[in-house]
């Protein structure tokens, strides 16, 4: 009479094992991907709001902020000239989901104050973070490329 033995031979086993690494060869760069797409969704809605709070900041001191900093700034019980709490503190460090943000002023009166500002958003790492490049200024409209630095001639976001 024959012993039976039960559990799984070593070549089942190993056919599972390469059907799990092939799943995973197919899963991991959609993953990828995923998370890429993520972060670019996450800079669009980053320059909608600074867009928004900048404008806040216009109306509220008659100028836009000289800093991304001035946008943010500690949570307190009263927002400042300095410290306008209209944004978060890390989107105003500069640097959020794998995107840094460059926020400068432009043309300004006579008095010092700004009347325009341009805010680019690059991946951190591109290709890993993120793959397009984003610009926008004080008209608001938030502008994508693919290649080379976002500008004023990239394509408009629909």
């Amino acid at each position: 009479m024959r012993n039976k033995q039960k559990g799984f031979s070593l070549i089942e086993l190993l056919v599972v094992v390469a059907i799990i690494l092939i799943i995973a060869a197919i899963a991991i760069p959609n993953l990828l991907r995923a998370k890429v797409a993520a972060n670019e969704a996450s800079a669009v809605g980053s320059l909608r709001t600074i867009n928004t709070s900048a404008i806040a900041y216009n109306i509220t001191y008659g100028a836009y902020p000289q800093t991304l900093l001035r946008l943010g700034g500690p949570a307190s019980s009263a927002a400042t000239f300095t410290s306008s709490e209209l944004i978060d503190s890390v989107l105003a460090s500069g640097t959020k989901s794998g995107y840094t943000f460059a926020y400068t002023t432009g043309a300004t009166d006579a008095t010092g104050n700004v009347l325009q500002y341009t805010v680019t958003a690059t991946p951190t790492s591109v290709g890993l973070t993120g793959q397009r490049r984003f610009f926008t200024d004080q008209s608001g409209v938030i502008r994508a490329n693919a290649t080379g630095t976002a500008n004023i001639n990239s394509t408009p976001l629909s």
